[in-house]
């Protein structure tokens, strides 16, 4: 099993709105892609979150869904208007 980690800090002039569209796409990346089999993502509430206001977890199978992610074409379309919006950091391990 592999864990992907991620949290963002949001640019400026970035929307409640369009903030929230992230938190509902992301959840409905579970069961489109193929090895994902869980996804928590919500917003940081730490007091120790260093600006990063929005935080996630996802369970891949194994390695190589993980890796086939990325390239997904239901990720792409996401990040194609997300990535403008944030500063991600992103930790993967396997478990």
């Amino acid at each position: 099993m592999c864990i992907h980690v991620f949290a963002f800090r949001w640019k400026r002039a970035v929307t409640e709105e369009q903030k929230q569209r992230a938190i509902t796409e992301i959840r409905q990346l579970q069961g489109r892609i193929p090895g994902l089999r869980e996804t928590w993502v919500g917003k940081n509430f730490s007091p120790r979150g260093q600006d990063y206001e929005l935080g996630g977890v996802m369970k891949f199978a194994d390695r190589e869904s993980l890796d086939a992610y990325g390239a997904h074409p239901v990720h792409q379309e996401l990040l194609s208007w997300l990535m403008p919006l944030i500063e991600p950091l992103e930790v993967d391990f396997i478990a």
